[in-house]
C-alpha cells in the first residue's frame, strides 16, 4: 500500500464520503473522532509510518471527503421557493408557465413524455403568489412530464430535441417519496441528480419549442443525440423487433428499447451488465482503432494520440453512463502513460478515475453503476490471481473465461443482494457460456454490420440474420435456466459491516491457499502474484526503460504489453478472454517480472486490448492459471483456512436469514396507492400476504397507443420488491380476500416471483381474464388453492390462529370443479380475526354493512361462538374489544357501520386508502364514526406503511411518513 499513495488517498476520501453520506450532525462528528482514533491503527496495518507525511496525506483525504461532500450537498437544494418567496408547500401543486433549454434526450413511452429542462424563467398563475419573477432562473433543472392526449402527439414530442427553447404551461409537483419501508424513493433519487422538482404538462398542444440559433455548447450533446438515433435507426431496419432493442443495447446502450420481458428474464440470471456499455466496448474500440491505425501505417505515437483524443467522443456516444466513464477514463490515462513509456499500474489508475468521478460529482458514490464498476474492475486485478488455482487443470483459455467469470460473480454478489435482493445459483453457469458468446461474436457481428449498413445495405442484412440466430440461442437458453425451479434465491439487504467482512474474508481465505512452506515460496508469490505495480517499482521501470529505449527490442516470445504482474486502465465487467487468448499468451521462459512500453508498430492491437482488460492479463500468463497447483501450505494454515471457510459459509447462512425479532409477530399494512396489501409475519416466522394490491390499465383498442412498454403494475413494482427487500424467501400463504383487481390484481407477480405454499380465495371467481390468470398460474405452479367458508381457521404457528368469519358457505365449486362466477365480489370478501401473541387484529375485505350485519348475526345465533375464544355471543350488555380493525373498503361509507364498530370496540383502525384518490376515500362519515368508537385512526394514504409489532398482548405501531412508535393504549 505505501507504494501505492494514490490508491491509499482514493480509499480515505471515499470512506470519508461514506461517513458523511450516512451520518449527519454530532453522530458525523463522533464518527470523525473515533475514525481519527483509528487511524494509527489502519496506518499500521497498511505498513505506512503512523509520524510520516503520507499519515498526514491519507487524514486530509478523509476529512477531505468529508468536507466536500457535506459542502456538496448542503448547497443542493431548490431555488424556487427563493425565486417565487414562497414555501414548498404553497408551491407543490402551483400552476405555472416556464421557460427553459431541453438539458436531455426526449423519452417517449405511450402516452407520456418525459425530459429535463434547464429553467430560465418562471411566471405562476395563481393568485395567491406573486404573477412573475422578474430575474431569471439560474441552477435549477426540473423534470417535466407530458400527458399526451393523442396519438399524433407521440410524433410531436419525439420531434423535440436537446438544446430546444420551451415554453410550458402546466403545475409544479414535488418528486414522490418512498412511502414503504425500504421502498424506492423517487425524490431522494432525482435529488442526487440535482433535480428537486416536477413539472407536470397535459397535452403537447402546451409546450412550444423552438430550434436554437448559433453556437452552444449544448450542441454537442445534441449532435451526438442525433447520431445516436442514426444509429438506433440503422439497427432498427436491420433487425426484427424483437431483437433490435436488445441489439441496440448491446451495441450503442440505447438500453430503454430493451424488451421489459427480456430484461426481466436477463436480470434474473445477472446478465444484465452485458446490456450495458462498459469496458468490453471500450477495449473493443480502442483495440480497433490501434489495429486501424496499424494498418494506416501510423507511427505508434499518432495512432496513440488519435485513440486518446477519439475516446471521449465514444463515451458520450454509448450514453455516458458511469461504468463507460470509468473504462474511457482509464483507458486515456493508459494510453497517455503508454505514450510517455510509463509502467502502468492498474489499481492507481483505477484510483485516479475514481477520484476525478468523485471531484466532479460526489453522488457518483451512490450511483450502482458507479458502485459495480469500480468493485468488480477492482475485484478483478486483486482477487482473480487467487481464483486461478481453481482452474489449474482446466485448458487455459477455458481457464481463464471461468477464472473471470467467478471471479465478477464473487465480488459483485454482496452489492447486487444489496440493491437487487435476488441471485440465481445459474449466474455463474449463464455469465460463463453466453457471455463469450454474446461478447466476442453477438457484438463484433452486430456492430459492424450496424456501420456496413451505412455502406451496403445486403451485406449487413446476411450479418444481422447470422446475429439473431445466436440471439435466438441465447434467448432460449435463458428462457430455459429461468424456467428451472429452486435456484433464485431471496436476499435481504445486508449491512455495511457484512460486506465490509465478506471481502476480507474472501480475501484472506483465497491468499492462504497460495502460500507456501518457506521464505522462496513467499518470495515467489509477491513477485509473481500481485497484479499491479506499485509506484516505487514503477520508478525503477521508468529509469530500465529510458536507458533501453530506441536501443533494444522486446524479448523473443513477449507481446508488448503483457505481464503476469501488471494491469493498466480500463476494465470490464464481463470480458471475453477467448477472443484475445492468442495476443496475450505468454511463454513460461520469457515472463518478465515489469512491463515495458514497447515499440513494435505491430503490437498496437494488443496493446489496446491490455489496456482495456488489464486484470486479466494474469489468466493468461506462465503464473497465471495453473501456477499455484502444486502448493502445499502447513497445518495452521490449513486450520486457519479451515475456520475462515465455516466463518464464510456461516457468514453467508445468517445473510440468508429473514430479519425478524424473536418471538415477535409483524403485521405490515402496505402503502399500494388505493388498494390493500398487509404482510402478516407470525413469531414463528411464517409469512403470510393479504391482497397485493392492482393496478387498472387502459382497456379497449382505441387506447393502445396509450400503454407503455413497462406499465406500471403495484405488484411487481413495489409488493414484490418489498418482499425480496425484506428477504422474504417464501410464502406460506396468501389470501385473496376477494377477486377485485385492487386486492387481487398484485397477486400475479407475487406468484410469479415469490415461492407460494397455498393460495386462500373465497371459492368464487368475478369471471374477469386477470382472476382467471392468477387461478390458472397457481394450478400451473401446483400450488394447492383453498375455498375459505365461515367457521374454517387456520393456525401456521402455535401463537398465530386465523378465524375465518365470512363467507359464508355457499359457492364452492361443483362436482366439475368450476369455480362459480359472482359478481358482487365486496359481499363475499374473505373476513377473518387474527389472534396472534396475545393481540387481536380484525381483516375486513371490502366487506359491505349488509355482510357486516350477517356475521353479527351469526355471532348472536352462537353459529361462531366456538370458532375463537374473543368471539361472544351479541347482546345489549356484552361486546368484545380488539387491538385492530382494518376498516373495510378503504373507509367507505358502505361499510364500517355503528353497530359493527361498537361490537368489536377496536383500539385502532387501519385504513388503506391511496393519496388524493378520485373515490373520496375514506368518507368523513366513516370517520366520524371511528372517532366516535375511541379508535385510534392510521392511514396509508397519509402516513404510508403503517408497521404493527405484536408481543406478549402489546402492540407497537410505527409508520413511515413520521418517525412516530408507541403502544397502543
Amino acid at each position: 500500500m505505501k507504494g501505492r499513495p494514490l490508491l491509499c488517498f482514493t480509499i480515505f476520501w471515499v470512506c470519508g464520503s461514506g461517513m458523511a453520506c450516512m451520518l449527519t450532525g454530532w453522530a458525523l462528528f463522533w464518527g470523525m473522532v473515533g475514525a481519527a482514533a483509528c487511524l494509527p491503527l489502519v496506518l499500521r496495518l497498511l505498513h505506512i509510518p503512523v509520524r510520516g507525511w503520507l499519515s498526514i496525506l491519507l487524514l486530509a483525504a478523509f476529512i477531505g471527503g468529508v468536507v466536500q461532500w457535506e459542502w456538496n450537498d448542503s448547497h443542493n437544494s431548490s431555488r424556487l421557493p427563493q425565486y417565487l418567496q414562497l414555501s414548498t408547500e404553497v408551491i407543490d401543486g402551483l400552476n405555472a408557465i416556464v421557460e427553459g433549454e431541453l438539458a436531455s434526450d426526449v423519452r417517449v413511452d405511450g402516452d407520456r413524455a418525459s425530459f429535463e429542462i434547464q429553467l430560465s424563467s418562471i411566471m405562476v398563475q395563481d393568485a395567491e403568489a406573486q404573477p412573475q419573477v422578474p430575474s431569471p432562473m439560474k441552477d435549477e433543472r426540473i423534470i417535466v412530464q407530458v400527458r399526451l392526449m393523442e396519438e399524433l402527439e407521440q410524433s410531436i414530442a419525439a420531434a423535440w430535441k436537446r438544446g430546444d427553447k420551451l415554453k410550458l404551461s402546466g403545475s409544479l409537483a414535488l418528486p414522490g417519496e418512498a412511502r414503504n419501508f425500504g421502498g424506492f424513493d423517487y425524490r431522494h433519487y432525482l435529488r442526487t441528480q440535482y433535480i428537486h422538482w416536477m413539472f407536470k404538462v397535459k397535452g403537447a398542444d402546451s409546450v412550444t419549442a423552438m430550434t436554437p440559433q448559433g453556437w452552444e455548447r449544448i450542441n454537442i450533446l445534441r449532435w451526438t443525440d442525433a447520431a445516436r438515433q442514426l444509429l438506433g435507426s440503422a439497427v432498427d431496419q436491420l433487425f426484427p423487433e424483437s431483437h433490435a432493442g436488445y441489439m441496440k443495447g448491446l451495441i450503442i446502450g440505447m438500453a430503454k428499447d430493451i424488451d421489459p420481458g427480456t430484461y426481466g428474464q436477463f436480470s434474473q440470471l445477472g446478465l444484465t451488465h452485458i446490456l450495458a456499455i462498459s469496458g468490453t466496448h471500450v477495449a473493443v474500440y480502442v483495440a480497433s482503432l490501434l489495429m486501424l491505425m496499424s494498418w494506416l501505417r501510423l507511427t505508434r505515437e499518432t495512432a496513440l494520440t488519435v485513440a486518446l483524443i477519439l475516446i471521449p467522443a465514444y463515451v458520450l456516444l454509448s450514453g455516458g453512463s458511469p461504468s463507460v466513464i470509468r473504462a474511457g477514463m482509464m483507458s486515456m490515462i493508459g494510453l497517455y502513460m503508454a505514450k510517455r513509456g510509463v509502467a502502468r499500474d492498474g489499481l492507481q489508475i483505477i484510483s485516479a478515475a475514481a477520484l476525478l468521478m468523485m471531484w466532479w460529482n460526489p453522488y457518483f458514490l451512490l450511483n450502482v453503476s458507479f458502485q459495480l464498476s469500480f468493485l468488480v474492475t477492482t475485484g478483478l486485478m486483486i482477487y482473480m490471481p487467487l481464483i486461478n488455482r481453481l482452474f489449474s487443470r482446466w485448458p487455459k483459455a477455458l481457464a481463464a473465461t471461468a477464472s473471470v467469470t467467478v471471479t465478477a460473480q464473487l465480488i459483485s454478489f454482496p452489492v447486487t443482494i444489496l440493491y437487487f435482493n435476488q441471485f440465481s445459483l445459474l449466474s455463474f453457469a449463464a455469465n460463463f457460456l453466453l457471455v463469450s458468446l454474446i461478447s466476442a461474436v453477438v457484438l463484433p457481428l452486430g456492430t459492424v454490420a450496424m456501420i456496413l449498413s451505412f455502406v451496403w445495405f445486403p451485406a449487413a442484412k446476411i450479418l444481422a440474420w447470422i446475429s439473431v440466430q445466436l440471439n435466438q440461442i441465447t434467448f432460449l437458453s435463458v428462457e430455459w435456466m429461468n424456467s428451472l425451479p429452486g435456484f433464485v434465491m431471496i436476499w435481504a439487504s445486508p449491512s455495511l459491516l457484512w460486506i465490509t467482512a465478506y471481502y476480507a474474508i474472501l480475501y484472506v481465505l483465497l491468499y492462504l491457499l497460495h502460500q507456501r512452506s518457506g521464505s522462496d515460496a513467499l518470495h515467489d508469490i509477491k513477485a509473481g502474484e500481485e497484479d499491479t505495480a506499485p509506484l516505487h517499482m514503477d520508478r525503477q521501470m521508468a529509469a530500465a526503460t529510458r536507458s533501453m529505449q530506441g536501443r533494444t527490442a522486446a524479448p523473443t516470445g513477449i507481446k508488448l504489453g503483457e505481464s503476469s504482474h501488471f494491469s493498466h486502465s480500463a476494465g470490464t465487467e464481463s470480458p471475453n478472454i477467448a477472443r484475445v487468448h492468442n495476443r496475450m499468451q505468454l511463454s513460461a521462459q520469457h515472463a518478465q517480472p515489469m512491463r515495458t512500453a514497447g515499440t513494435d508498430q505491430g503490437s498496437l492491437t494488443t496493446l489496446g486490448a491490455s489496456i482495456a482488460w488489464p486484470e486479466y492479463a494474469s489468466a493468461f500468463t506462465a503464473k497465471g492459471a495453473g501456477f499455484y497447483s502444486e502448493v502445499q501450505i502447513s497445518k495452521g494454515q490449513r486450520w486457519l483456512c479451515g475456520m475462515l471457510a465455516i466463518s464464510f459459509v456461516a457468514g453467508l447462512w445468517l445473510a440468508y436469514q429473514t430479519p425478524q425479532p424473536a418471538g415477535t409477530g409483524v403485521v405490515q399494512f402496505l402503502d399500494i396507492g388505493q388498494g390493500d396489501s398487509t404482510l402478516i409475519t407470525t413469531p414463528g416466522g411464517k409469512h403470510i400476504l393479504v391482497d397485493g394490491g392492482g393496478t387498472i390499465n387502459f382497456g379497449g383498442s382505441e387506447a393502445s397507443w396509450k400503454t407503455r412498454r413497462d406499465p406500471y403494475e403495484v405488484g411487481a413494482k413495489v409488493v414484490v420488491p418489498l418482499l425480496k427487500k425484506r428477504g422474504i424467501h417464501q410464502l406460506d400463504a396468501v389470501i385473496a380476500t376477494h377477486a377485485d383487481q385492487d386486492h387481487a390484481g398484485g397477486l400475479q407477480a407475487v406468484l410469479e416471483q415469490i415461492p407460494v405454499k397455498r393460495l386462500m380465495f373465497n371459492g368464487t371467481t368475478s369471471g374477469k381474464e386477470k382472476f382467471d390468470q392468477l387461478l390458472d398460474t397457481a394450478t400451473q405452479r401446483q400450488i394447492p388453492l383453498f375455498a375459505i367458508r365461515q367457521g374454517m381457521a387456520y393456525k401456521p404457528d402455535r401463537e398465530t390462529t386465523l378465524h375465518f368469519l365470512s363467507p359464508e358457505p355457499g359457492g364452492l365449486p361443483d362436482s366439475s370443479g368450476e369455480i362459480p362466477v359472482y359478481e358482487n365480489q365486496n359481499a363475499a370478501s374473505i373476513v377473518f380475526l387474527l389472534e396472534m401473541a396475545g393481540t387481536s387484529l380484525l381483516f375486513t375485505g371490502d366487506m359491505d354493512a349488509a355482510t357486516e350485519q350477517d356475521v353479527l348475526y351469526a355471532i348472536q345465533d352462537g353459529s361462531l361462538a366456538e370458532a375463537s375464544m374473543a368471539l361472544r355471543p351479541l347482546s345489549s350488555s356484552s361486546h368484545i374489544s380488539i387491538d385492530v380493525l382494518k376498516a373495510a373498503h378503504h373507509g367507505s361509507k358502505t361499510s364500517s357501520s355503528d353497530a359493527w364498530l361498537q361490537y368489536w370496540n377496536a383500539k385502532a383502525a387501519l385504513i388503506s386508502a391511496g393519496v388524493n384518490n378520485t373515490y373520496g376515500h375514506p368518507n368523513p362519515e366513516v370517520m366520524k364514526r371511528l372517532e366516535q368508537a375511541g379508535s385510534r385512526i392510521y392511514r396509508t394514504d397519509e402516513m404510508g406503511e403503517v408497521q404493527m409489532r405484536v408481543k406478549d398482548g402489546e402492540v407497537e405501531v410505527r409508520y413511515k411518513l413520521v418517525k412516530d412508535e408507541k403502544p397502543l393504549e
